[in-house]
């Protein structure tokens, strides 16, 4: 093991989420194939990725489900994977994760991250800020990022008293229409990255009257299984940190994007000369056609006399959307699962 994180003298441990499936990177993403496995944009998976960047922590600790825990350890085999009862969501999952991190080490910090995000930048001294912000204040950390734009896609954090190294959280707001992001853009909010830092005791206090207090009590009795039946699927977000009433949010100055939907790879991979950019093992020609987004396993792809559409081609399944309702994906995806065909 690692020496203890020099910044606070407590035990830093990364919480790595890697549960989810990415509804909205279908058909790349499926039932059996989730996002955080798939290599997107790179060489390496996004899992892999996530836990090279959190490699500065003094233990790797990745939390999944049952049915990716195989490949989750295969892909990250220096970690310790963490299976929850259930997959219900990054509350569940991080209440179960802080529960386990406090049982093995002594007075840690817990850094969370996804593992299905794009960082390029100096990760580790935001991390390291944000894991000391949580020890000194006892407050519960939101990692922000400054905008590049104004966007639908993503929930925003209002930053309220400024004390240097982080600010007070004035409010969160949720994913807002296009007129309201560019309010919330102008005012001076950050995109909320999802990344989080706090102590055991100080999450412990802020989930216990919320929505996740009856898996507190139920891991406090040993019986994870009872308290995952117990509460219903939420977001941390929702669940804990928009009810708390003592969150500061620390800025991460990094390229930061979610990679949650198919037009996101305009902002992170090269385009040919028709504005059109390809990825996976996809083969695209264009003839009066511009800006679209092609991936694919193994497929050739022509366009004609299109323009500002996703193709993508994976397995036996196609999908076509413009990429202004990428994210409708989502939606596309859960007709799918009520069809039992996702």
């Amino acid at each position: 093991m690692h020496r203890p994180n020099a910044a606070t003298e407590r035990p830093l441990v990364a919480v790595v989420l890697a549960g989810g499936v990415g509804t909205r990177l279908y058909p790349a993403s499926r039932s059996y194939r989730p996002k955080q496995l798939l290599a997107v944009g790179g060489d390496d998976t996004l899992l892999e990725r996530t836990v090279a960047r959190v490699d500065f922590a003094d233990e790797v600790v990745v939390v999944t489900r049952s049915e990716f825990a195989d490949a989750v350890r295969e892909a990250a085999p220096d970690t310790t994977v963490l299976v929850e009862p259930a997959g219900k969501d990054t509350g569940p999952a991080l209440a179960y994760a802080t529960h386990r991190v406090a049982e093995r080490f002594a007075d840690p910090v817990v850094l969370a991250v996804p593992s299905d995000h794009h960082v390029d930048g100096d990760f580790e001294t935001a991390a390291r800020r944000g894991a000391r912000v949580a020890v000194e204040t006892g407050a519960l950390v939101t990692f922000g990022v400054e905008p590049t734009r104004p966007d639908t896609g993503y929930g925003y954090v209002e930053p309220g008293t400024d004390h240097g190294d982080y600010a007070e959280v004035a409010a969160f707001h949720e994913k807002p229409d296009a007129e309201t992001a560019r309010r919330y853009v102008e005012r001076g909010d950050y995109w909320n990255a999802g990344v989080f830092a706090w102590t055991p005791a100080a999450f412990r206090a802020a989930a216990r009257d919320t929505p996740l207090g009856p898996l507190v009590d139920a891991l406090d009795a040993d019986d994870p299984a009872g308290g995952f039946e117990a509460v219903d699927p939420v977001s941390v977000d929702n669940a804990v940190f928009e009810r708390a009433d003592d969150v500061v949010t620390v800025p991460l100055d990094v390229e930061w994007d979610d990679l949650g939907s198919w037009d996101a790879l305009r902002r992170l991979l090269p385009a040919d000369e028709d504005g059109t950019v390809v990825a996976g093992d996809a083969d695209a020609v264009s003839l009066d056609a511009e800006n679209n987004v092609v991936a694919g396993d193994d497929v050739h792809v022509s366009l004609v006399g299109v323009d500002d559409l996703a193709v993508v081609a994976y397995d036996d399944r196609v999908l076509v959307v413009p990429t202004a309702k990428a994210q409708q994906v989502r939606d596309l995806v859960a007709e799918l699962e009520r069809r039992g065909e996702f």
